[in-house]
């Protein structure tokens, strides 16, 4: 009878650890030039391997909001964090041949703009980031891409958007992910709490 039991309960224990899922990072955005994923540091199942940005959405023990670092391999967790810090990854993928620059394309912080700044972060031969803070009815001029910008929302908020003659207003949540291709034009104006974003621009 003893043994019985132990079968039964090494049998139990051996389907509820099956059962048991891993977590797993959720996919923001996916394009051919870039992939984002929400998570957490820790929980990396489904990132792929290669290299990228890690972006931390909240204050915590392994980081401030906004923090921002380059890693070799995104898919293993950075030494700096701790389990439960809310991140988002950017990681670039194969580059494409080089294009043209569009007309007139603007780097993040180059259009005309007020109530707005931007704070470089690191640079190196895939990526320029920069910290951003759009005040409230912060307004940016008309200005084109000249990268494609990927854009994580640090507090969320309220954006209205003009693009090709029509006006829209976005509601961001902490963590969201936007995407700004390259050759792109429009404006923007704050109509809602102070805004804090990290872009990142993908270099051609």
């Amino acid at each position: 009878m003893t043994i019985l039991m132990m079968l039964v309960a090494a049998v139990w224990a051996a389907a509820s650890a099956a059962t048991q899922t891993v977590p797993r990072a959720a996919v923001a955005l996916d394009n051919a030039r870039v992939r984002a994923y929400r998570t957490t540091i820790g929980a990396v199942a489904g990132v792929a391997h290669g290299p990228g940005v890690v972006i931390w959405l909240r204050d915590g023990p392994g980081g401030q909001a906004g923090r921002a670092l380059w890693l070799d391999d995104v898919a293993v967790p950075p030494a700096t964090g701790q389990s439960g810090d809310a991140i988002v990854i950017v990681q670039p993928l194969a580059q494409p041949a080089p294009r043209s620059s569009p007309p007139s394309g603007s780097k993040p912080g180059d259009a005309p703009f007020t109530g707005m700044s931007f704070v470089p972060l690191f640079e190196n031969t895939r990526v320029s980031v920069l910290r951003a803070r759009m005040e409230v009815d912060a307004r940016e001029g008309v200005h084109t891409h000249s990268s494609d910008t990927i854009v994580v929302h640090l507090s969320g908020g309220e954006i209205e958007d003009t693009a090709n003659g029509k006006t829209i207003v976005n509601r961001w949540k902490p963590g969201d992910v936007e995407f700004e291709s390259r050759g792109s034009s429009h404006s923007a104006r704050n109509i809602s709490h102070p805004v804090d974003v990290v872009l990142v621009a993908l270099k051609p």
